[in-house]
This record gives C-alpha cells, structure tokens and sequence, in this order.
C-alpha cells in the first residue's frame, strides 16, 4: 500500500466521524487513557530525573509508563522497588 492510500483511507475516516459523530462512551475512554499515560510518561520522567543522582533509573517504555500511568505515585514506587530489590 502507498503512502497517498493510506493517508487518504484516515481522511475519509475523519471525515466520516465528523459527519456522523463519533461514539461518546469509547472515545471518552481512550482519552482518559491517553491523558493516564501521559501522566505516567511524566512521571518516570521526573522520578529519572531525581532518582538519577542517587543510582536509580526506570525505562521508559509502554509497560513502565501504563503501569505508572494508572496506579500513579504507587506505581511509579513499585517500580523503583522492582528495580532496586528484584532486578539488581
């Protein structure tokens, strides 16, 4: 597949959704989800930042950020403790 198709199938798709409407229950969903993992994106960020300085750095990836993302600052330590007691 070209690239012009591709692009051109996500632009009737766009259109589509924005004649139609989009469902709300779904979308909601997903933007939540999205705004979670962004916060967990966020917070590795700082906690590499400052756990850098004393030896500590989790990766960041798909599974770290989600897991972070939704169980937040808890998440975020169960990493850090995975990281210092059971991967040394």
């Amino acid at each position: 597949m070209s690239s012009t198709v591709v692009i051109s199938i996500m632009v009737a798709l766009i259109v589509l959704l924005l004649f139609v409407g989009a469902p709300v229950k779904p979308m909601k969903f997903i933007a939540q989800g999205t705004v979670k993992l962004g916060i967990g994106i966020l917070f590795l960020f700082f906690f590499n930042v400052f756990g850098g300085a004393i030896g500590l750095h989790i990766p960041i990836n798909l599974f770290t950020a989600v897991i972070s993302g939704f169980l937040g600052l808890f998440g975020v330590a169960s990493l850090a403790a995975i990281h210092m007691f059971i991967i040394p």
